[in-house]
């Protein structure tokens, strides 16, 4: 590993001096935490600094801007209470670092890397990386085809994922968004045997503790990191959080070459702790209050996240989608990072659709025949031109009934209804709420069932059959009882 992604035990010496520049707090406004040093010795942007408070373990903080020759402006990554005026703060000489490796694997930690499993410390020998890392060159890096297969019909058929890309899940509150991000760390352990990273971005504490007992329970936990800035934590911590997942990801990919998947939920409470650090740090906001520098913290994540020559780190995302406004700059600036956009229908969710995926809205650059053939981009077209026109036709049949309609669009109608039904399933993570069991099903079988039911076999079964199935053989044993 690079000696120069470890963290050393003081600052390089300047001026000769062995020491490690000492500052003092001068002024603490929330989590933000001025600090004054001698001329000369000022800190580097994004370094660590220690303050030494009676507290057991030292408060860290992160340079973000320099005020004047000796002054600094810092955020602080811990709870800044007891805090006082004048207490002595040290300059680690290098951005925070963070234990990496199999030691994380089966462990809960925070955004310093510190454990919150209650399992006792991590290993002292862990190697150590610093969480600013550059993105990947392009030189090293390779095209993601290879599809990776959810499980999940209406992703791998109208939104497929592969290895290496970064795909997000857009949608309001209550929408399912969550229980999708944990269906697929269930299915990552079950069919692909690899390492998942779980970022909670201010998340709530029962959330976190419920994903804990869950992956425990389910035997998911011995091949997961999970790194967490809570909901009730500092905004500076929830702010880094990403940069911390991020780093132990990497370290699989790029030292040990194993595939990762990334799952960060909810990256909207990214951008939302970034605001209010901007605001602490007195930049003037930008477009709907939001910080000025929002395109390029973005682009600071997102950017890491790609397909290296013998492994690939697979990014899937929540993204919390305020008062279900689409347009709304954070969401349009996390979604031109994506290759794939999963978009979650309150409509189809107040429907019992589950997942709520909108067939219509959500889209792949992967969904190429290129890529995924010629058969399966024109049975993706073909499902939603028969959705669509159903929607169109939703008004006339709530006014006038379906017997209005032609015989040709009566036939769709039921058709599209059939598919709708068709591409819902029951999850492995919901089992305990709904009592049944989860589904997964092969994209060979979704195409097989989608192209059956536009082709008519199905058109005399009744619609429920389709609700909540696997495959179409499912289906027809259904009709069959």
């Amino acid at each position: 590993m690079d000696s120069a992604a470890v963290q050393p035990a003081i600052s390089t010496p300047r001026g000769g001096s062995i020491e490690p520049p000492l500052g003092t707090v001068v002024a603490v406004r929330g989590g933000v935490v001025d600090v004054r040093f001698t001329p000369g010795q000022l800190p580097a942007i994004h370094n660590a600094l220690e303050v030494l408070w009676d507290e057991p373990l030292p408060l860290v903080l992160e340079v973000e801007a320099a005020l004047d020759e000796c002054t600094v402006r810092t955020v602080a990554l811990q709870e800044t209470q007891g805090l006082a005026r004048h207490a002595s703060v040290r300059d680690t000489g290098a951005p925070l670092a963070v234990p990496v490796g199999e030691a994380l694997l089966g462990r809960l930690i925070d955004v310093l890397g510190r454990p919150g499993d209650g399992l006792g410390p991590i290993a002292a020998d862990a190697p150590r990386r610093v969480i600013h890392q550059a993105p990947l060159p392009l030189s090293k890096r390779r095209a993601a085809v290879e599809v990776f297969e959810t499980g999940i019909k209406v992703i791998d058929l109208l939104a497929p994922l592969a290895l290496g890309s970064k795909a997000a899940m857009f949608g309001g509150a209550g929408v399912g968004k969550t229980v999708l991000v944990m269906e697929l760390i269930h299915v990552m352990a079950e069919t692909y045997k690899g390492i998942s990273v779980f970022a909670g971005v201010g998340e709530r504490s029962r959330e976190g503790h419920e994903l804990l007992l869950d992956m425990h329970d389910s035997g998911m936990l011995s091949n997961s990191a999970l790194v967490f800035g809570q909901m009730n934590e500092p905004s500076g911590a929830r702010w880094r959080t990403p940069l911390t997942a991020l780093t132990i990801a990497e370290y699989f990919r790029d030292e040990q070459q194993r595939n990762v998947l990334l799952l960060m939920d909810n990256v909207f409470r990214f951008v939302q702790a970034g605001a209010e650090v901007s605001g602490l740090l007195g930049r003037l906001p930008s477009r709907v209050g939001y910080q000025p520098t929002l395109a390029s913290e973005v682009a600071a994540v997102q950017e890491r996240i790609a397909c290296a020559e013998h492994a690939s780190v697979t990014a899937i995302e929540a993204v919390y989608v305020p008062a279900d406004d689409f347009t709304d700059p954070a969401v349009t600036t996390i979604a031109a990072h994506l290759d794939s956009r999963i978009m979650l229908s309150r409509a189809l969710a107040a429907e019992g659709m589950y997942p709520a995926i909108d067939p219509l809205a959500s889209q792949s650059v992967l969904l190429d025949p290129l890529v995924v053939g010629a058969a399966h981009c024109d049975l993706a077209r073909d499902v939603r031109e028969a959705i669509a026109r159903y929607r169109e036709l939703q008004d006339i049949i709530a006014l006038l009934g379906i017997n209005e309609l032609s015989v040709e669009d009566r036939r769709l109608v039921g058709r599209a209804r059939r598919l709708q039904r068709f591409l819902t399933q029951p999850f492995a993570v919901t089992q305990a709420f709904t009592g049944k069991p989860g589904r997964q099903v092969t994209l060979a079988d979704t195409l097989k069932g989608c192209r059956a039911i536009l082709d008519g076999v199905g058109d005399d079964w009744p619609e429920s059959a389709f609700f909540m199935a696997g495959n179409l053989d499912d289906v027809r044993s259904r009709v069959a009882k």
